[in-house]
């Protein structure tokens, strides 16, 4: 949570406790309550559409559960008051909103928004059919003795508003918070990151369920009784189109949308204003979203980080580009018996550029194999994708997996790291076998992977990527340590400022953040230049021996594969038709007829 940002809220809240019991009438008094309960609500919006993705057409009626829990402890005296009252309400919603989130575990999109708004129809028939407890005995709300009055109570909405949005930001601070945001762009990056999208989504509607029922309880609280009409399904639609538009997830995009949607039509009126300007705000609202692609409030937290983060990338760029000259970090201690330690690759001083060409990989015999496929075979129907393919990463190396486009890299990674079933063979991690498993549990075993395209959520920092990646909060200085290393810019840095290339190396950078046993980089060097692919070579070749991560690099630039690789495995069609050390495997002819098209020539 940022301190300044937090102090400012929070004077703010202070203000308005203040300034508005003691300014305006008892009616400006009651909608600034309605103000701040919609915002309340809105909140659950911001959870569940804002940061994880999902089209929830829904939170009104779970708004309702905490109305009706709370009615009904109010109908029966229950101890605890109001207070107790909505937090029973909350955790009543809880279950039915995990109940409703089962189904985004299956679909998404337009078909998840379908059934959230069946959800939604539901509740609207079974409300008008059934009262809500304490309507036919006319017996309203009772108040806490200190927040009796609508002044007091006002104080207490904008209490309960302020707890709610601290605990959200605090959330989002988490592992599983921060998994949100890349749940939202990529279902795959976020399981090949070991996230579990099943509970990172039944989370996402909990909490959102949570927090809309508090809502719900506090707006009982308010009206003393309410109505089936407080919580219709167009009520739900309505929030849902605020929320797309301003972006509830940020603290002042839920006040906005608290605002537009309670008391914008009584300021209108009170102004003599024409009520079709609010009409008009909506539209320029959706005008700008749909000009970014993201919300008003996300476009204006994306430019005032940036232009806090420029400085950071100008000094970066007057800086001749070095290899770090941090000490090497201590590796991860390999699992299973004791084996002879890799030799380490040749590092550079910090004062050699890194322009100069690598001096190559690991040299001496391989380690104890740490990754073992055997038999792996693929078929999609009638087409067989890889047939009998054998391979072995060892630990401390880098391995690469070479082949014409089409001859089944992306397929082997994907079936090696479980995002590709129905596969017959055997893949073993130091020495447990992970078949059967799912993608999330194979990388939290160790196996990691990158993706031929990038779907970093441009809304995080690189520091937030790579804590998301490493499945830990990282240390700043080891977060700085690793993006130098790879040559990415500070950790502070928004990834919206990055280019494409920089983007594929804070990819790698998260996958080895992880520390995991195997790092799998699909293509990480497409795009980039040949200098860069040497730079990034030269990294490449001293990631076992510093971080204690084993690399199967899949590439089409040679030059980056000869100098990073210290064995390759060439597919064709499919099939493994070569297999050894780099420089034995690139002078092999049938490699030379099928890949390469040239004649071998001696590699220097």
């Amino acid at each position: 949570m940022n301190p300044r940002g937090f102090a400012i809220g929070l004077g703010v809240a202070v203000a308005a406790c203040v300034a508005v019991p003691a300014l305006f009438s008892a009616h400006w008094v009651f909608l600034a309550i309605t103000a701040v309960v919609v915002s309340i609500i809105m909140q659950s919006y911001g959870v569940i559409v804002g940061r994880a993705g999902m089209m929830s057409l829904c939170q009104m009626s779970f708004a309702a559960i905490g109305a009706w829990v709370v009615l009904k402890l109010n109908l029966h005296d229950a101890p605890g008051g109001l207070l107790l009252w909505l937090v029973l309400g909350g955790l009543a919603a809880v279950p039915v909103g995990v109940l409703i989130g089962l189904p985004a575990l299956r679909i998404r999109g337009v078909n998840l928004a379908v059934v959230t708004f069946g959800f939604a129809v539901s509740t609207d028939i079974v409300l008008n059919a059934n009262q809500f407890p304490g309507t036919g005995e006319l017996k309203t709300v009772v108040r806490p003795e200190l927040f009796s009055g609508d002044r007091a109570y006002f104080v207490l909405t904008v209490i309960v508003f302020c707890l709610v949005a601290i605990g959200l930001s605090l959330f989002n601070r988490t592992r599983l918070g921060m998994s949100w945001l890349e749940l939202k762009h990529s279902e795959r990056a976020a399981a090949a990151h070991g996230v579990s999208v099943a509970r990172s989504k039944l989370a996402a509607f909990a909490i959102s369920a949570f927090v809309a029922a508090v809502g719900g309880g506090l707006m009982a609280g308010q009206l003393g009784l309410v109505v089936a009409q407080n919580f219709s399904m167009g009520q739900s639609l309505a929030f849902f189109a605020v929320a797309i538009l301003i972006g509830p997830h940020h603290v002042d995009g839920a006040i906005m949308g608290g605002v537009f949607g309670a008391v914008m039509a009584t300021i209108l009126e009170r102004l003599s204003l024409p009520q079709d300007l609010g009409g008009m705000l909506f539209g320029v609202f959706a005008v700008l979203a749909l000009r970014s692609g993201v919300s008003q409030t996300d476009f204006v937290q994306a430019r005032r980080r940036e232009r806090a983060a420029r400085p950071l990338l100008e000094g970066r760029a007057e800086a001749p580009e070095t290899v770090p000259p941090h000490p090497a970090p201590t590796p991860r201690p390999p699992p299973g018996p004791p084996s002879k330690k890799p030799s380490k690759a040749p590092s550079k001083t910090p004062s050699e550029p890194l322009s100069r060409p690598p001096s190559g990989p690991l040299d001496g015999p391989p380690g104890l194999p740490l990754l073992q496929v055997s038999g792996l075979t693929v078929r999609f129907g009638e087409v067989t994708a890889l047939d009998e393919v054998n391979l072995t990463v060892p630990e401390g190396a880098v391995a690469g997996l070479i082949g014409p486009n089409g001859a089944g890299k992306s397929t082997f990674i994907a079936a090696v790291t479980g995002f590709l079933g129905g596969y017959r063979g055997s893949i073993v991690l130091a020495g447990q076998p992970l078949d059967g498993l799912r993608p999330d549990v194979r990388a939290r075993r160790g196996l990691r992977r990158t993706f031929q395209t990038t779907t970093i959520p441009a809304e995080l920092t690189q520091y937030e990527y790579l804590t998301i990646g490493a499945g830990r909060r990282l240390d700043a200085g080891e977060a700085d340590e690793l993006l130098e290393f790879f040559g990415c810019p500070p950790a502070q840095v928004p990834v919206s400022l990055l280019d494409a290339g920089t983007r594929r190396l804070l990819d790698v950078a998260a996958a080895v953040a992880a520390r995991p046993k195997v790092a799998l980089l699909d293509e990480p060097a497409a795009g980039q230049s040949g200098a860069e692919s040497l730079r990034f070579a030269a990294r490449l070749a001293e990631v076992p021996a510093r971080y204690g991560v084993a690399v199967l690099l899949v590439e089409h630039d040679m030059e980056l594969v000869t100098a990073a690789c210290s064995q390759l495995t060439v597919l064709d069609f499919g099939r493994v038709i070569a297999s050894g050390p780099t420089r034995d495997v690139m002078e092999d002819p049938a490699v030379v007829n099928a890949y390469l098209g040239i004649a071998a020539a001696p590699l220097a």
